[in-house]
């Protein structure tokens, strides 16, 4: 059973947000199940899902992503293959317009995982990956943002996730193709106002990202470092390998476990290895969609 499912990000997402949260995860799962359905590899579907949210400003994630405390923009992404193990990621990279597929590019080109900064960058221009200028990712609404923030001497990443209006989102995606064969991938442009160089949980594999076709596929959104702490990502798919196969059961154990023990805010998205999927998050929204074949329509809500 072909399946997909995507997220957008779990925080508390303002009322005037909703709509366009809403159709860019429609958009973005319509892009992927069009490829899915027309017999391309999961890898393919979560690649170009992702690269739709990547281009959307609406998400943090490419452009219209956060800026860092000296106001640019550093992503994130990862993705990896459940029927190989193999995987590729990319973290504080400024002139990568889709860090998605940058990350694929290592996955399938290189004998290496993680790649950083400059180093990710020259890989890029080595293997034929677009560059851009840093600015190019800035929006008006991210710098208008920035601006109001460094006003405010106490900021706390945390309040992203817990409080009312502090923006924080993360992208990601989990397809099964029609040869059984499972993907998941997650990008981000990190917190808002972060540390240069800081890196969360998105470009780590099996905190923001994991796939096995023994059992299905994670990825994550939230507070990076609590997803850190707990491996939140390999957490929740040991969680489902144990529990016979149950993606929702598992969603949910493994946000209580991340409220429990580090007192962590966020989401993940679930998929077993038969398709089936399961939501979870303990922040006021999420943006997530997902449909299979047996569906007539998607399902999307925020």
């Amino acid at each position: 059973m072909i399946s997909l499912i995507v997220h957008g990000g779990a925080w508390d997402i303002p009322d005037a947000e909703i709509d366009a949260h809403r159709k860019g995860c429609l958009h973005t799962l319509k892009t992927g199940w069009n490829t899915l359905r027309s017999g391309g590899t999961a890898i393919d579907a979560v690649e170009q899902a992702i690269r739709t949210m990547e281009n959307d400003p609406t998400f943090d994630a490419g452009y219209g992503s956060h800026l860092n405390l000296i106001g640019r923009v550093e992503l994130d992404a990862s993705i990896m293959s459940g029927k190989t193990l193999r995987c590729g990621a990319v973290a504080a990279v400024q002139r990568i317009r889709n860090p998605i597929s940058l990350a694929r590019k290592i996955l399938a080109e290189s004998e290496h995982i993680l790649f950083v900064g400059d180093g990710a960058e020259r890989f890029a221009k080595e293997h034929g990956c677009e560059l851009c200028k840093p600015e190019e990712l800035i929006t008006k609404r991210e710098f208008d943002r920035w601006e109001s923030l460094k006003l405010r001497k106490n900021f706390k990443t945390k309040e992203a996730f817990s409080k009312p209006k502090r923006p924080s989102d993360t992208v990601g995606a989990v397809a099964l193709d029609k040869d059984g064969n499972v993907c998941a991938g997650t990008s981000t442009g990190g917190t808002m106002n972060k540390y240069p160089g800081r890196i969360g949980d998105s470009p780590l594999i099996g905190c923001g990202t994991y796939a096995d076709n023994e059992t299905g596929g994670v990825s994550t959104t939230g507070w990076g470092e609590a997803m850190i702490k707990v491996v939140m990502a390999k957490t929740v798919i040991d969680l489902m390998e144990i529990n016979g196969g149950h993606p929702q059961e598992a969603a949910m154990k493994g946000i209580e476990i991340l409220h429990r023990k580090v007192d962590g805010f966020g989401g993940v998205i679930v998929m077993n290895k038969h398709g089936k999927c399961g939501v979870s998050y303990n922040t006021p929204r999420m943006a997530r969609a997902y449909i299979n074949a047996k569906m007539a329509e998607p399902f999307v809500a925020i």
